[in-house]
Order: structure tokens, then sequence, then C-alpha cells
């Protein structure tokens, strides 16, 4: 059984589980999915088909040609000996070696074109599902954060609110805990909407029917330590499959300049016919060759000239995209890096002691409900910049991966 089967019966048996709701969906189910039914990349596997296709198309051998002819005799002047007169020809274009093998090149260069952009429409496809799988973490994590936010500050409203009404603290203090709890509860249900949206995102992607109640397994965090940015550019310019297509492409343009050069020597045409006659049969074997006196094909080979110099540019345009976008995804991995440590290592402890002790001067009437609002912000505000620095890293690390070119458990 091959692996497009095998992949097709997990997928099936998946779907029959989460239809029944019998588990949280996992990041390998969501990839199983994903290689199952994602359109964009049934559309990149029917390309690279069409590319191979291509190359069977170049490997053949052009097809004889056969003439049959029949009809009357009438010799002049008029003779007793009037008949049937037949002909029977046989052609068979030749082609030149060197037609023949720019052909082939060219077309192996392009089913290597298609095999590379499958490849990088999977790395795509699978980066796209690992970040909208970790965004619906942390849309669940924000939500959860500003679920415990609204319940802390309706507590503190209601707290407020006794004193106000006892006379230990003035209006201003209600009205101001009042604005504060009004937003925690907006912000609650917008993490609510975000959650909802960030699961549409990842059903779109996987192309297929998930009820709208599903929920998903915790990811583990990938692991948060890289080669050197050196290492990475050299994995990058071995494995990205994004350039093995750009120079397979390069490959097939400079095939089709050959090509087209070789095409303006006459390609023969090998021809053998039969005549028969009511008075005499005739045979002739000759060959056909065409006079390159009007098109010396300069149209075609400049043609092609430009395309092998476009493909070039394109190339090289690739391989500056590719490896901007890893010192892109490198820098942020390492600002994400730096900001964990900080939140890690002070930061965090430092906003929830402040929030302890502006809660205590609250109680103890030393300070008024204001300062004890602005250190609950803090806390709020710490917790959320900590959560959304995870995220960056592993959204940064999934980047990384998609840009060094292969997939988590494939060999290059």
């Amino acid at each position: 059984m091959t692996t497009k089967h095998h992949v097709s019966l997990a997928a099936s048996a998946l779907l029959v589980a989460l239809a029944g709701n019998a588990t949280a969906l996992t990041l390998p189910e969501a990839l199983t999915l994903a290689e199952r039914h994602s359109p964009a990349l049934r559309a990149a596997r029917g390309q690279q088909q069409g590319a191979q296709a291509a190359l069977d198309t170049a490997r053949a051998y052009p097809n004889p040609e056969v003439e049959y002819g029949a009809g009357n005799s009438h010799l002049m002047p008029a003779t007793p000996h009037p008949g049937r007169n037949r002909l029977l020809a046989v052609s068979q274009p030749l082609e030149l070696p060197s037609v023949r093998d720019a052909r082939e090149r060219a077309a192996e260069a392009g089913a290597l074109s298609g095999s590379a952009q499958l490849m990088d429409a999977r790395l795509n496809l699978h980066a796209q599902v690992k970040q909208a799988f970790l965004d619906i973490q942390r849309r669940d994590s924000e939500a959860q954060l500003a679920e415990e936010s609204r319940a802390l500050l309706a507590q503190i409203y209601s707290r407020v609110k006794l004193r106000v009404e006892v006379g230990e603290a003035s209006r201003y203090e209600l009205i101001k805990a009042d604005a504060e709890m009004l937003a925690a509860e907006n912000a609650a249900q917008s993490a609510e909407i975000r959650v909802v949206q960030a699961k549409d995102r990842l059903r779109a992607l996987l192309g297929t029917a998930l009820d709208d109640s599903f929920d998903i397994t915790p990811t583990t965090l990938p692991p948060d330590e890289l080669p050197a940015l050196a290492t990475l550019r050299e994995e990058l310019l071995a494995h990205q499959p994004l350039l093995k297509a750009a120079e397979a492409e390069t490959r097939r343009a400079a095939a089709k300049l050959d090509q087209e050069r070789s095409l303006r020597i006459p390609q023969p045409t090998l021809k053998w016919s039969a005549e028969q006659h009511p008075d005499v049969n005739l045979w002739r074997v000759g060959i056909a060759l065409p006079l390159p006196l009007w098109d010396r094909r300069a149209g075609p080979i400049g043609e092609a000239q430009a395309n092998l110099e476009r493909a070039e540019a394109e190339q090289e345009r690739i391989r500056s995209n590719v490896l901007n976008e890893l010192d892109q995804a490198y820098g942020r991995y390492r600002i994400a890096q730096r900001q964990l440590h900080i939140f890690e290592t002070g930061l965090m402890q430092g906003a929830e002691t402040a929030l302890k002790v502006a809660e205590a001067a609250y109680r103890y009437g030393e300070r008024g409900i204001l300062d004890y609002l602005d250190a609950q912000r803090v806390v709020r505000s710490t917790r959320m910049d900590y959560l959304n620095a995870r995220y960056e890293l592993q959204f940064a690390l999934v980047d990384i991966e998609r840009l060094r070119g292969t997939l988590a458990g494939e060999h290059p």
C-alpha cells in the first residue's frame, strides 16, 4: 500500500473520530488532514504529475506517417490496358541527437522543478497549519487571561461598591472600577471571538469539514536552541525547494535555448514509397530536408535567450529573498528569546510583587483605587506580553524550519 493510501485511510478514520467528538485534534492529526484534503496541495500535486507526463512526452520518438492512395489509370494515347493504380508511402522523421538531448534535458529539469514546487507547497502548508494551531493555543491562553482579569475586576468592583455604600470611599472610585470592569468584559468577549476566528483559519487550511466546537490538544513547545545563523544559511542553500525549483527552471531555459539552436540544422525525413500501375511497378527511397532560407529561427532563439536571462534573474531574486526571510525570522527568534529571558528573570515577578504591594496598600487605606487598578493593569499587560513573546518565538521557529527546507521527521 502506498504512502498516499495510508494518509487517505488515516485521514478518513480521523474524520470519523472527530465527527463523534471522540478526541481533541492534535497537531500530527491536523497535518494528516491537511496532506489529504488541502486544495493548494492537490493543485501542486497536479502540477508535479503534469511535469512528469511532459518528461514522458519528451522521451517519445516521432511517429511515422503512412500514405495510401488508389485510383484509375487512363493512358494517353488510348490503350486497351487501362486499370487501377495504387500508392503506398511511409515517412519517418529523424531527430538529430542534439535536438532530442536538449528536449529531454528541458523536460527532466521541468520534472525536478515540479517535484521541488510540490515540496515547497508541503513545507508552506505544514508551516501554516502549525502556526494556525499555535495561534489557537495563543488565543485560548489570551481568553483565559482575559477571563481571569474579568473575574478579578468583578471582585474589586464588588469591594469598591461596598466601600462606597458605607462611605469609606468616594463615588469616583466606583465609576473608575465600573469602567475597568466594562473594559475587562469587552476584552474577554473579544478574546473568545478571536478563538473562533483562529479555529476558522485552521479549518480552512485543512480543507475539510470540522465541527464548530472542535477542540485541540496543546502541542509541546519546540526546542528553542538553533544552530548558528551561518549554519542555517548553508542548510537553506542546500535544501530549500524554492531554490531547487529556480535552479531547475534555469536549466530548463538553458536546455530550451540549446534545442532552438539545434533546430536551425534541418531535420531529415526518411521516405519510402511503392506505386503499382497497370503496366509498371515503381518504388523509391529518399530523404527530405527543409531548406532554412527564409526562417533561421532567429525569433525562437531570441525568445529562448530572453527566457534564460529571466530565469537566471529570478533564481537570484529567490535566493536573495529566502536568505532575507531567514535573517528576519532568526532576528525575530533572537528578540523573542531575549524578551522571554527578561520576563522570566525578573519582569514578571516584579509586576506581581508591585501588584501585591498596591493591593495591601489599598486594603489598609494607604493608596487609592487608581493605584491598585494601575498595578493590576500592568500585571495584565505583562502577562499578555509574555504570552505573545512565547508564541512569537514559536512562530519564528516554524518559519525557520520551513526555510531550512526539511519537514520534521523527513530527511532531505
